[in-house]
Formats: structure tokens, sequence, C-alpha cells
């Protein structure tokens, strides 16, 4: 059936592309401007204009609103731009259709999401990691509540955005500037608008899962916004409200990993076994709130002074209910036996398991993420001088608890007699012959995996900034330049980590059922085989029961936590072209950026020949460097809205921050006096690569449509990756009592962290078109179609990691988040106040980077994904008494497409989720 839909979308583009071709030069006419900018010629006489001459007057000026109007925006941005950028903009004020902007933004050519949750959350660029984008609010840089640089997407409101450019191609002055592209997310500017407005919605939400035993399946959103002038229209005001109650609802299955041969009781050595599985059913909900302010000051012509305020809150709550089994050991010497199903490829694919003792787990997460951030921005327009000046701070909090309960049948052991399967696609199943459903019969207790175990991680970001710029006319290369930007940021970064964590010990009562006023009531676990488990308060059970206390000094948590310090001076020089080359006109830009960077970071390390007390002890590393980046745009116009574009170069990525922490781990053998360790490396340089890109447009009417075609080619000189380097530990030997000195070998050791290693390169094709079907056919009017196609390779391979690679085997892999083929469609009807959208978003297979239970990244396969999404609303005419009603109803994930993960092969599944599909009826007010 995918292979189908895939098929389908490429027939889609080809036959949208051919359209262009026989359209495009059976044009011979100039291109006629938007229905937006569309007015018609009054009468030579305007006295002797009849009633109804001026009723057919009017009713030739078109006014485009709704999917038409973002629609042509979004292409006016791309064709006016002298980069290669995409862009999406929002069709009226709060009226972006997605949940949060990932959605959105995960459209457009080229790029592709990663769902976390059920929701869009990270955005791959060019079929590189999130890692390798930048992402601006308003032109400045974001942080991120995550563990690195990528920003996640999910927290801001599709409904406070104006629209969204992606810089797939860099200019000197672009500041932040990614490897594989730059996301500038834009809310609205007050004094652009002619008059006042003011708009609210409401939505109820509605997940297909349905309610469990502690949480429904209902949601909300609630937005407000407005616009408005004041003094005469020397002040603007902006602000917007969004307010979203989300519910979680999962239900998933996965298996152990890694999957490795060995042998088991009943399977054969050389066959690939997993160590077990679980079934579980997570529900709860995610509350955000967020606030969106902008005032504009223009006093005189001359000076414009713009001051952004962006806040949001997200508060989520969920806990997990789950059955599992560990199909190697039982806690006891009786040995579990295998009676194996096994494929053709040397998989176990499930059979029958005796001795297994499986236990009833219940875990619990409760994350606050803050976002807060300012920005004042002045525009002085002087007799030969422009000057901006712009001020800009950032920062956020990411506090989480997590807790787990274990609970098992006593006496301790009760085995069990479980019917395994573990399919290619849908859920594995685990049937067993007990009776779990019975609240009073599980135990909290010391099970084979301890009684509980949890986590309190904190992240905290900051970033400030300040830029300032010049744009100036000289006679220096004026037959070249029509002006020239000089200008300078300086931004100063700081982000934290901190990861207590320890195990959940039993209170002196011992082993206990969990009380009745702390359970939820029964979850169903059907979808797996399991049938029914007991669901309760795990905060509660925890507070009453056990007893927790995490730190981060043992000797395993020292290392999790650290501060990254990161500097970066950057100047620029950008000669700007508007020109014409012989016949042709040329726009565009040469320029040069310059980057210094102060990076360094702090943490501690495990010094285990020190007294108790004194074992944990500072370090810290760093470096600066400096990059010149030189970067050509440029644009040639051609008869027939056509345009050629031209990009070359060079583009930096700065390393994930946590492969820059200064934390390690050190020790030394005590067999041979040999010391060794392993962690991050602060002396990293950033990714590097030389880029070109070439790419044909071709605009219809104006900007009523496009199609175009673009290639790009990048050859990173660099990449970082995780070897095992020879490392001088004088430094710490010297701080070892001398005892322990003498037992030293040697200073020099093996030590595994990132270096920067051999690059390669990466190439890709992107296919679009965006049509109104009415510029072919008048009778399809109010019909259109979006579509994109893109094509990836890269020849990079990257060498296993052990500490984050244990699913995807012993060989080199592929790039991390990099999907081969990437495929949009979105056909629409908008016409007399009704429209109708269909969007179906694909990418190929890839390497995913996930949050493992320790909170830290690890790789796995993931199979590629099939989302499809629906929305249909009718907006009242102006004439109705309803003026500026608009009802609305949307499906999200209509074929509830879920979230599969596998180890090297599909018959070696981990992961396997089902969130749902989520619909939402609700109606919104403008006025």
């Amino acid at each position: 059936m995918q292979q189908l839909k895939r098929n389908l979308l490429s027939v889609a583009l080809a036959s949208a592309t051919m359209m262009l071709a026989t359209g495009a030069f059976a044009q011979t006419a100039p291109a006629t401007t938007s229905d937006q900018d569309t007015t018609a010629t009054k009468p030579a006489d305007a006295k002797k204009e009849t009633p109804a001459q001026a009723q057919a007057r009017q009713l030739q000026t078109v006014e485009v609103t709704g999917i038409r109007a973002g629609i042509e925006n979004a292409i006016q941005t791309k064709q006016q731009s002298t980069s290669i950028v995409e862009a999406i903009s929002a069709e009226d004020i709060g009226k972006l259709p997605d949940v949060s902007i990932a959605e959105s933004i995960s459209r457009l050519p080229g790029l592709a999401a990663q769902r976390v949750g059920g929701r869009a959350q990270v955005i791959s660029v060019r079929g590189l990691s999130p890692d390798f984008s930048t992402t601006l609010l308003n032109g400045r840089e974001m942080v991120s509540t995550g563990d690195n640089r990528s920003v996640e997407f999910d927290q801001y409101p599709s409904e406070l955005m104006a629209g969204v450019t992606v810089y797939k191609t860099p200019d000197a002055g672009l500041v932040g500037q990614g490897l594989s592209g730059t996301i500038d997310m834009r809310t609205v500017r007050p004094l652009d608008f002619e008059k006042p407005v003011y708009a609210v919605s409401a939505r109820y939400q509605r997940n297909s899962l349905g309610s469990a035993a502690n949480a429904d399946g209902d949601g909300n959103r609630i937005n407000a916004s407005a616009i408005t002038k004041f003094a005469g229209g020397d002040i603007g005001l902006a602000i917007g409200f969004s307010h979203s109650d989300t519910p979680i609802q999962e239900e998933q299955t996965g298996l152990y990993e890694p999957w490795q041969t060995g042998g088991r009781n009943g399977v054969p050595a050389n066959v690939h076994v997993t160590d077990g599985g679980k079934a579980l059913r997570r529900t709860g909900y995610i509350r955000r709130n967020a606030v969106m302010g902008t005032v504009q000051f223009a006093p005189i012509a001359e000076w414009t002074s713009t001051l952004d305020i962006f806040h949001t809150s997200a508060m989520q709550e969920d806990t997990a209910n789950q059955f599992e089994a560990n199909f190697n050991y039982n806690g006891n010497p009786d040995a579990q036996v295998w009676s194996p199903t096994i494929n053709g490829n040397g998989t176990l694919t499930g059979g029958t398991l005796t001795n297994a003792y499986p236990l009833v787990r219940g875990m619990y997460e409760k994350r606050q993420d803050t976002i807060n951030g300012v920005g004042w921005g002045n525009e002085f327009k002087l007799d030969k001088v422009n000057l901006t000046a712009d001020l800009s701070w950032s920062k956020s909090n990411r506090d989480e608890v997590q807790l787990e309960n274990n609970t098992q049948l006593l006496p301790n052991p009760q085995f069990d007699t479980l019917s395994l399967n573990f399919p290619e696609s849908g859920f594995a199943t685990i049937h067993p012959q007990r009776d779990y459903s019975n609240p009073g019969s599980l135990f909290l207790a010391n099970t084979i995996y301890g009684s509980g175990y949890g986590k309190t991680p904190r992240v905290v970001d900051e970033l400030v900034g300040f830029k300032v710029n010049a744009n100036f006319d000289s006679p220096f290369l004026a037959s070249v330049f029509a002006d020239w930007d000089v200008g300078a940021h300086y931004g100063d970064r700081e982000k934290t980590k901190h990861q207590p964590e320890g195990n959940i010990n039993l209170g002196p009562q011992g082993p206990t059922p969990v009380g009745a006023d702390l359970q939820y009531g029964l979850v169903d676990l059907n979808f797996a085989g399991v049938g029914y488990i007991p669901s309760w308060n795990v905060p509660g059970a925890v507070a009453r029961y056990m007893t927790f206390a995490p730190d981060e000094n043992a000797s395993y948590l020292v290392a999790k936590a650290w501060t990254v310090y990161e500097t970066i001076s950057t100047g620029w020089l950008k000669g700007n072209i508007d020109t014409t080359w012989g016949s042709i006109p040329v726009r565009g830009n040469i320029g040069v950026q310059m980057q210094h960077t102060d990076q360094s970071s702090a943490s501690n390390y495990w010094d285990a020949s020190q007294p108790v007390g004194l074992n944990s002890r500072p370090y810290e590393d760093g470096k600066t460097y400096t990059d010149w980046l030189p970067s050509m745009n440029l644009a040639f116009s051609f008869s027939h809205d056509q345009t050629l574009r031209f990009a070359a170069a060079r583009q930096i990525a700065r390393a994930r921050l946590d492969q820059m922490r200064a934390s390690f781990e050190f020790g030394i053998s005590t067999a041979t006096g040999v010391p060794g360790g392993s962690g991050g490396n602060p002396q990293l340089d950033p990714w590097k690569a030389n880029a070109f890109d070439i790419s044909y447009e071709k605009y219809f009417s104006g900007t009523k449509g496009y199609v175009s075609a673009a290639a790009f080619y990048k050859d990173l000189t660099t990449y970082v990756v995780t070897q095992s380097v020879t490392r001088d530990f004088s430094q710490f030997i010297a701080q070892m009592p001398l005892d322990q000195q003498a037992l030293v070998s040697t200073p020099f050791g093996q030590f595994s962290q990132p270096v920067n290693g051999k690059g390669g390169n990466l190439k890709g094709i992107e296919l679009t078109a965006s049509l109104p079907l009415d510029l072919f056919w008048q009778a399809a009017e109010g019909f259109g179609v979006v579509a994109s196609a893109s094509y990836f390779d890269s020849n990079i391979s990257l060498p296993p990691d052990p500490s984050v690679q244990s699913s995807v085997g012993t060989d080199d892999i592929m790039l991390p988040g990099l999907s081969k083929n990437v495929y949009n469609l979105t056909a629409y009807y908008a016409r007399s106040g009704f429209e109708a959208r269909i969007n179906q978003r694909w990418r190929s297979d890839f390497i995913g980077e996930i949050g493992n239970f320790a909170a830290e990244r690890t790789l796995r396969f993931v199979e590629g994904e099939d989302i499809t999404d629906a929305q249909v609303s009718y907006s009242f005419a102006p004439d109705s008494a309803l003026k500026g009603v608009t009802m609305l109803f949307q499906a999200s994930n209509l074929t509830n497409s879920g979230y599969r993960t596998y180890a090297q092969t599909k018959d070696r599944p981990l992961e396997n989720i089902e969130w749902g599909r989520t619909y939402l009826v609700g109606v919104s007010y403008k006025f």
C-alpha cells in the first residue's frame, strides 16, 4: 500500500511538471498580476459610469484569502529572495493549519520531520540530522530545551507564527547559519497592517485511542490575537496567546536491544535473539501556554524600533503501565526453556518460553519546559547609510522527574509460560498463562530489576546576542555592486545539564501491594496479547511505600553533569548585486563572513584513587578557532517569469553540545597498569562543507503558481565521529597518591571520544510544483496541488560507536537523519468561503537519534513514515450575519501511521508505537 501511495505521488508530481512544460511555452502574452494585485481600469469618463458598470468593476477586483493567500505569499517570498529558500506563510492571522510549526515546516521541499510522542518535533533539512541546521526566531538564534542545539519545534504554536523561511543557501550577513539550512520563524509586524485585526478561535480535540483508566482522549486549543495601532499610526502592537491541552494516548510494544547471537536454552547459538520484551499503554497530557508580543515604534520615517517578546511553557505528565518479561533470566537457578520459531534469516520470530518471571511496571514522567525570548531591534535610515542594531536574549529551562515502580506476583517466584510472536510490522505479542489483572496480587518488591529507579534531569540554556549592520552605497565596484553590507554579531551561550538519579527502594514495610486509593483501574493490553493489568499513582506509591534520594555524586553519575560555554564573534562584508549582465537582469550577493569561536566546558570526573568524598575532581578544557565563510548567490531573470539561481558557499555547523562536554570516565587497569577512559571533547572543530546549488524556477501569473527543479552538492571536508584515540593521561595520574602512581605502567592509553574525522559528500535533487489548476483549465477554478519530491544520497559512512549505536550493528552506518527519498503532496480546493485540503508526507527509512531510558542518545533504524492529514473549513460571506466566522474540521494521522524501529534488518524489530488519529472541530472569529 505504501508503494502504491508513493507511486501515485510520483505520478502526480510528474503530471504537474508536464502541465508546466505545456503551459510555459504555450504562453506568449506577458504574465498577469496576482489576484490580490489585480485592479480594474476605470472608464475614461467616470461620471458616465452606471451603477451596473460600477458593480461589474467591483466584481473584477478579486481579493485572495485563505489557502490561496498563504500559498501566494510564500511563493512571493521565494521569488523575491536572493538566496534559494522555501517558505510558508499564514493564510491569515492565527491560521497556520497545524498543531505546531513543525508540521507546517515538514511539508516544505527537502524537509522531513521526526516524530516524538506522536508529534513532529525535530526537522531534518536536505537529508541531514537536525544538528546540522540552525533555528532563528525573527532572525535571532534560539535556545533549546533538549540536550543539544536542535530546537524542539513542538514548543512553538503555529497560531503565533506569521510564516517561516528556510534558507537553503546562506549569504554573508546571515547570522546563525547552519550547514544544511537555516530555519527562520517569523511573527507579525503590526505596522504592516492597514487596519486593526482581532481573532479568536477554539477547538475541541479527540484521540481515536479513546480514554484509559487515568486519562481521557479529549483536548482543546484556544487562541487569541490582536493587531492594532496607536498615536496616529506611529505605534503598532501585536499580541497573541495560545493554549493547548493535548492528550497523550499511546500503545507500544518493544523488544530489548541489541539483537545478538550466543545461544539460549533451546535456541541455536547462531540465531539472533532478543533478551526481553514489553507491552505498555501510555496516557497523560501536554499543556502548553504561549504568548507573543510585538511593539513597533516609528515616530519619524528615519527610525523604527521593534520589541519582540516570546514566552512558552509546557507541562507534560504521563504514566506508562507496562507488562515486561526477560527472555534470558528469571532471577532463579531454574533455567528458562525456549521452543522457538526461527526464520530463514536466522532470526528468532517467537515461540514458547517456559519458566519466565514477568513483572508489571508503572512508569511516571513529569516534564516542565519554559522558553523566554526578548529581542529589541532598531532601524535607522540616514542620508547615505541604513543602520540596524539588534539586541537579543533567550533562555530555556527543562525540569523532569522520571519514576518507576516494579511489581511481581508473590510468593517469589511465580513462573509463567509465554507464547511470543515478533512480526516485522505490527505489535509484538506476549500471551501469558497467569492472570495479572488483580492489583491485590501484585506486590511492590525487589524484583529481578530491583524495586524501582528514578531520575531528575535538569537542563538550562541561555544565549545573549548583539548585532549591528550598515548598508551603504559605495563607488567601489559600482558597476557590479548596487550597495554593500558590513556588520558584526556577538553571541554568548551557556548550557548546563544535571541528571541526579538513583534507586527507589522499598520502605520498612517490605513487599506490599499498592493501596486501593492509589489505584486508577485496569489498562487494556490486548493489542499485545497480554490482557488487562492494573494502573496506579506512581509518585503516590513512591511517597507512601518507598524512598528516593537522587544524587549525582556516585561514580557512574559524576560525568553526567556538564556545562558548555561558547562565545562567537562574527563579522561580515557583503556586496549586493542588482544589475543587468547584457540583457539579463541579475540579483544576488557576494561576500565573506568571519566567525571567531571561543569554546570551553567544565565538568567532573571520577578518580577512584582518592579518599571517599574527594573522588569527584574538576576538569576544564576548550579551544579557540576562526573560520572564514565566503558565499555567493546569483539569480538570473529570464522572460516568461523564469529564474535561474546559482549559489556557492563554505558552510559550517558547530558540534553537538553533548559531544563538546568536558566530562569523562577515567581509570587504571589493575591488570596492566594502563590508563583508559571515554567522554566528550571540548576541542572539537565544527562540521565543514563546501556547498554548490543550482535551481530553475518558472512562475505563473506573478505568484499564483510555480515549478522548480533544484540540485545541490555538499563536500563535507570534516565530520564528527566517535573513535578510540591514544591520549596522554599524565595530568590526571599526577593527581593520584604516590602509591597509586607507582602502579601505572605508562601514561598513555586509549580514550574513546568524538573527534573530527574524514568527511564525504552529500548530494540531492528537489522537484517542486505549486499549481492552481485553473491556470490550465478554467473549469477547475479553486482546485490546486502542491507537490514535491526530494532524492538524497551520500557516500559518508560512520564507524561504529559502542556508546550509542547498540542497535545499528558493528558495520559502518549512513548519516543519521538521512532519508534518501522524501515526498510531499497537498491537494486543495478553495472557493466561495469553502476550503478543503489533504496532505500526505512520506520519508524513507533512516537512522534516528532516540532518547533512551538513560536519558542519553542512541541510534536506531527507523522505518519510513507515511502521514496523512486533512482539513475542511467554511468561512461565512462578508455580507452574512456571521461575517468573520469560520467553522473547521481537521483530522491528523488519518491512517494511524505507526512508528517502528528495528536493528539492522526489519525481521529484528525493536519498537512499534501507535498514537492513534486526532480529530479537531473548531470555530474562529475575526473582526
